[in-house]
């Protein structure tokens, strides 16, 4: 319910119609208007590739849309082993950087680890300007809340958010 609720809320065809007297003119003036940089990044860092693609996969599967915001996997190592590797998260965070902020979500230990060593390394971490947050939250109901917030347009502020509601969310 609060995936649909947050969608719902955030989804433009469900807002309210163009007021009365907007021509076809101006509305495809403001249609030509440049845009802001794209939607916020998420990137899945798993001690397993499978489990990052398959909870990246879940997860596009629950944004509801046909048009997710960009999600990378960077799971196990790149010989395909478990583990996490430094190289595939920067490259996954270069992969869904559209100028907004990248928020990145990690299985447990050393996948935090290497995540936050890569945000205190000033010349060999992530991308200069690239703003990448760590998300504070459980990793599959993170992942989905993450992209289904990033998806509806959300900052990077409602999208840590949206994790850190993900982590208080009592199932009992």
């Amino acid at each position: 319910m609060l995936l649909t609720a947050l969608y719902e809320a955030t989804d433009p065809a469900l807002c309210a119609a163009a007021p009365e007297g907007e021509t076809e003119e101006a509305a495809t003036a403001a249609e030509a208007e440049p845009q802001p940089a794209g939607r916020v990044g998420v990137v899945l860092v798993s001690h397993s590739r499978e489990v990052a693609a398959s909870t990246a996969a879940l997860a596009e599967a629950l944004v509801g849309t046909g048009d997710p915001a960009p999600v990378a996997a960077a799971g196990g190592l790149p010989d395909g082993g478990v583990g996490t590797s430094a190289e595939l998260v920067r490259r996954a965070v270069k992969d869904v950087d559209r100028g907004r902020g990248v928020v990145v979500l990690c299985d447990m230990g050393s996948a935090v680890l290497t995540v936050k060593a890569l945000l205190n390394d000033r010349e060999g971490g992530f991308p200069a300007g690239a703003e990448v947050r760590i998300a504070d939250a459980p990793f599959v109901e993170g992942a989905v809340t993450a992209l289904v917030t990033a998806s509806a347009g959300g900052d990077i502020a409602a999208v840590l958010a949206a994790t850190d509601d993900a982590r208080t969310y009592r199932k009992l």
